[in-house]
């Protein structure tokens, strides 16, 4: 088994909260940030969306940057020693998406540093693979740690599909949430970032990770039924390394963004992975109250399952992190306080 990483502290800006508690707070409680947009749908009507209530009408670069800092700031409140120690790794969106919020992660990761006021550490670096950029992330710092590349590294994922363009391009392929189409998401932004280290003595501790291609990607080219194999081979990959079973989850959080074939991938992997008797495993998704906030999700999640055990209102023990994008890229994740 890879030695674990444990996550000690974590940030969030999201339209519920512009800090992690506050957030975390507002989406157990079922609260939501749907509003109004300035966009207008296919019929005429306001689209339906969830920005992040900044005090400033920042746009473009500069308010992805100011959303990403925030979420740095914040994790670095709780362990300021980790202050010029940490690597930072940036999820972003998928470099072919139309309507990308800062197309330029090179120099997006300087402004941030800017802002922060901390120079990028030298082994900083960039995920582009839209909402499983995290899992991706969570590898790529493991084996850092392990390599003793740097004593902390911050995962942070920031996205906004409140764009021109990339609402455009939704409104064309029909996949936003309208009166006329009910199968479709609402466009949400948001940052999140997680502070993970070696063997800390707080926080939550990942123990297994998956990553895998879906073939029968949403509206791949050849029409390919759905069986869930890309996302069931990253859970299987990921509790294989836990060496426990599906049954043994306490439960599950997933970006299920509102389109059908996201509940249909969850359901599937749940249904063929499944053996034996187990209790009632819940599900839940930041997406009920933040719509889809693309790249940021993945970091989110993982914030959302560390005050949930800090906070004892956690739904079981461990639990399971999924997120895919649209060209098939699928990651699980398995954390816990332990596993007995």
């Amino acid at each position: 088994m890879t030695t674990p990483i444990d996550i000690i502290s974590i940030g969030m800006v999201t339209a519920v909260g512009l800090d992690a508690p506050s957030a975390c707070a507002a989406m157990r409680a079922r609260l939501d940030g749907f509003q109004q947009t300035r966009f207008l749908g296919s019929g005429g009507d306001w689209l339906i969306g969830a920005p992040v209530p900044l005090p400033r009408h920042w746009i473009g670069e500069k308010r992805i940057a100011h959303l990403a800092a925030a979420a740095i700031c914040e994790a670095f409140e709780a362990v300021p020693q980790a202050r010029g120690q940490t690597a930072l790794i940036l999820c972003l969106a998928e470099e072919e998406r139309s309507g990308r919020p800062a197309p330029d992660g090179a120099r997006l990761l300087g402004r941030i540093a800017d802002i922060v006021e901390s120079p990028p550490h030298g082994r900083s670096r960039i995920v582009s693979h839209g909402r499983p950029s995290g899992h991706v992330a969570l590898e790529q710092a493991r084996r850092m740690l392990m390599a003793g590349e740097a004593l902390y590294v911050m995962i942070v994922g920031v996205d906004s599909y409140l764009t021109t363009e990339a609402i455009a391009h939704y409104l064309a392929d029909d996949r936003l949430l309208t009166p006329d189409n009910p199968n479709g998401f609402i466009p949400g932004e948001a940052a999140a970032a997680v502070l993970c280290t070696h063997s800390h003595n707080s926080g939550i501790r990942l123990f297994g990770l998956g990553l895998a291609r879906e073939q029968a990607f949403i509206y791949n080219l050849d029409n390919l039924p759905l069986r869930g194999d890309g996302m069931i081979s990253a859970y299987r990959a990921a509790l294989n390394e836990c060496g426990i079973e599906m049954n043994r989850l306490g439960y599950r959080i997933a970006d299920l963004i509102g389109e059908q074939y996201w509940f249909k991938q969850s359901a599937l992997a749940s249904l063929r992975l499944v053996r034996g008797a187990h209790g009632f495993q819940d599900i839940w998704s930041p997406a009920e109250s933040l719509g889809n906030v693309g790249a940021a999700v993945v970091p989110l999640m993982i914030g959302m399952a560390f005050t949930a055990a800090r906070k004892d209102y956690a739904a079981g023990n461990p639990v399971l992190i999924e997120a895919s994008n649209d060209s098939g890229v699928c990651g699980a994740a398995i954390l816990s306080a332990r596993i007995t």
